[in-house]
């Protein structure tokens, strides 16, 4: 085996697949990367292609290679990453030697000993391609929800972001019973009335959807036990997790809400700045008033307190005060990115919805509010 590239293009690609190796595993050869260029000729411009694995989840990424002699290699892919990050700038020449894989270029040489292939374990097949979406929505709507998704191993479903599929539209959702986000947006389905609901570990997917790039479409494929996420030479899958979400049609229904509308930028830096007197989950004070068109945060206890007031509207009541944990406020209004937002209040203690202003069903954060308790 011996191939030319790039040494950007080399690292970006080694980097990429080695997302899914395990940190540590029993099995050694998990932690190798196969470096396959079988598909090309002597001399010919032929796909480099890298793949790694473990239990959970798998990568593979295809990008051009001079590709010399053809041939596949499996080595340790943390070790093959941290020499790509050093190699110096330009073309690098790579090329399996007895039982070594040499990495060169301008002048600097590595070595690498060549794990055996016969104990590597196929790479998993993509499942069924259900349709695709466009990637940097795809990407913006995974970040605005896995906030809010559980970080309790011993609740796997709640670590987890359902995905499901009705006809033309994609729902992302998490909640770790605290919060609950969900994220609704267009997709293109393969079959009319596409239907599916599965649920993505948070963390794998806030990965693969932040690793696809931010333009074109991600093919997205879907069988019974894994999801597959496909993109300009790029592909992984995911294992599901068991069992469902709690649906949050019934528990975003809010009857009779009053309304407040607030500056998004200038109250997550209120709330930023109050929130350095809280200590561990003591809760951030909101007091909004008509008559003021105002909304004052407090937080902290006895002499240990700060307070910032600022514009807002409110509408279907004179006076209302709500709190909340300021780690999860802080998250909820950092996944938005409109120049206003509506606030949902049913009053303390109860839940509350943070929507973009129009009041639309894309996005939307449910918080439930905390009994005030400043001293």
């Amino acid at each position: 085996m011996e191939f030319r590239i790039e040494r950007s293009a080399l690292t970006d690609a080694v980097s990429w697949a080695a997302r899914v190796l395990p940190v540590r595993s029993p099995v050694p050869v998990l932690g190798g990367l196969l470096l396959d260029t079988e598909s090309g000729g002597r001399g010919e411009g032929g796909p480099l292609r890298i793949s790694g694995l473990d239990y959970e989840a798998s990568a593979r990424i295809d990008v051009d290679a001079e590709v010399v002699r053809p041939g596949k290699v499996l080595v340790m892919g943390r070790r093959l990453l941290d020499i790509c990050k050093v190699l110096p700038e330009g073309p690098v020449e790579c090329s399996v030697e007895g039982s070594r894989f040499t990495v060169s270029g301008d002048g600097a040489r590595f070595g690498l000993s060549v794990l055996p292939l016969d104990d590597y374990p196929a790479l998993p097949p993509l499942p069924q391609v259900r349709g695709a979406v466009d990637a940097g929505l795809f990407a913006a709507a995974v970040a605005d929800v896995a906030v809010a998704a559980g970080r309790d191993d011993t609740l796997p479903a709640l670590t987890g972001i359902r995905l499901g599929l009705d006809g033309d539209t994609m729902t992302l959702a998490a909640t770790d019973r605290y919060r609950f986000a969900v994220r609704t947006l267009p997709w293109k389905a393969t079959t009319p009335g596409e239907a599916a609901d599965v649920i993505v570990s948070a963390r794998r997917l806030t990965e693969i959807a932040r690793s696809l790039g931010r333009s074109g479409l991600v093919s997205v494929a879907l069988d019974a036990g894994s999801a597959g996420f496909e993109h300009s030479g790029m592909r992984t899958t995911v294992r599901l997790l068991e069992g469902r979400l709690p649906r949050h049609e019934k528990l975003f229904a809010m009857t009779d809400p009053s309304v407040a509308v607030v500056d998004r930028a200038r109250l997550t830096e209120a709330v930023k700045r109050v929130s350095v007197v809280a200590d561990g989950d003591s809760p951030v004070q909101m007091t909004f008033s008509r008559a003021d068109a105002s909304v004052t945060l407090r937080a902290g206890y006895e002499d240990d307190v700060a307070s910032q007031r600022l514009p807002a509207a409110l509408e279907g009541a004179e006076e209302l005060t709500v709190a909340f944990n300021p780690g999860y406020l802080a998250d909820a209004l950092t996944s938005f990115t409109d120049p206003s937002l509506r606030l949902l209040l049913l009053g303390a203690g109860q839940r509350a919805m943070i929507t973009d202003e129009a009041g639309t069903d894309v996005h939307r954060h449910l918080l439930m509010s905390v009994k005030p308790q400043l001293g």
